[in-house]
């Protein structure tokens, strides 16, 4: 009865909010914890806890498949895709890259990392089958990220910034990195809260820059961000222990990245782990989901509403301008707007 409530509340809201009727649906149900989501093939592609990875259609909820990428308990947060393969690496060392055939779903790990520092939090591909996984720095404070040309991962370490100490990344929603029009950006969390940039013409020569964003402590900083275009970009995050603070919790940049600027703070629904821009909307609509709600802007990030109070969803993906998917603690629902 509590659940049924949830969702008619959910629903509810949404049509207050937009109104405009709201379908709502749940996709998957299962005993998981996901935070990483790829769209193809018109279904949606998971990884998550107990070595689990599968697929459930957008259009059939009944046509899924899960399989399990290894018989220990490893938990991935991270997912990626080019052409042919998806690719996923697990958080904690040992670290295995795991390439999977997206026709025959066959996979074998392509390469095994035993460095004690070893976590990688996020991994992803830009439309021309570039790459990048980032891990946690080691001790030494220097960077570890994967870099793939045509699904081969680079042994070039070069260029990369040193982190402060306590600076790290956060493996909220496989999306503290964001790719557009040739550049790259990565965010940072705990004791510093940064924007590292490079552009694939040299993806060996980073550049870093700071941020007004909440940060000081393990658990504050930068969760997620999104580039609508090479210049207009969001930053969201928080206190993951502090979920109902907001100050300084929201960031936007006009200028690639360069200098940000502080939204909404203190006006908003606090703790947010993935943001996204609305398709088709110039960067006027976006998305942001956190573990205790859901919010939307209609004004490029400067205010905020929340339309669900949905609890346990932590990675959020556009289907098209009209529809999206969210997945988190024990399900994957769909929602779109008529």
């Amino acid at each position: 009865m509590k659940k049924t409530f949830g969702f008619l509340l959910f629903m509810f809201c949404l049509n207050l909010y937009f109104s405009q009727k709201v379908q709502y649906q749940t996709l998957l149900k299962d005993d998981i914890s996901i935070r990483a989501l790829q769209l193809y093939d018109g279904k949606v592609w998971y990884t998550g806890t107990d070595s689990k990875f599968g697929y459930v259609s957008l259009k059939d909820s009944a046509d899924k498949k899960q399989i399990k990428l290894s018989k220990g308990k490893l938990e991935f947060r991270t997912l990626a895709q080019d052409r042919k393969y998806f690719y996923t690496i697990n958080i904690l060392s040992p670290a295995y890259l795991f390439k999977i055939n997206k026709r025959t779903l066959k996979f074998s790990i392509q390469k095994t990392y035993t460095t004690k520092t070893a976590f990688f939090d996020t991994f992803i591909f830009d439309k021309f089958d570039r790459g990048i996984a980032i891990s946690d720095p080691n001790e030494a404070g220097s960077a570890n990220p994967l870099i793939f040309y045509s699904g081969r991962p680079s042994k070039d370490k070069s260029g990369f910034p040193t982190y402060f100490p306590g600076e790290a990344h956060f493996a909220a929603s496989n999306t503290n990195i964001a790719t557009k029009d040739g550049k790259v950006w990565i965010a940072t969390g705990g004791m510093k809260a940064r924007i590292f940039k490079f552009s694939w013409n040299n993806p060996f020569k980073w550049e870093a820059f700071e941020t007004p964003f909440i940060q000081g402590t393990a658990s504050t900083g930068i969760y997620s961000i999104d580039f609508y275009d090479k210049n207009f970009g969001i930053a969201v995050g928080g206190d993951y222990t502090k979920q109902a603070e907001n100050i300084s919790n929201i960031a936007t940049t006009n200028d690639g990245g360069k200098t940000w600027q502080i939204q909404a703070s203190g006006k908003n629904g606090g703790y947010k782990t993935c943001v996204k821009f609305r398709p088709k909307s110039k960067g006027k609509d976006i998305i942001a989901v956190g573990d205790q709600k859901i919010e939307f802007s209609d004004d490029y990030g400067k205010t905020w509403k929340t339309i669900s109070e949905e609890k346990g969803l932590y990675a959020c993906e556009w289907i098209d301008e009209n529809s999206l998917v969210f997945a988190g603690k024990n399900r994957i629902i769909k929602m779109k707007f008529n």
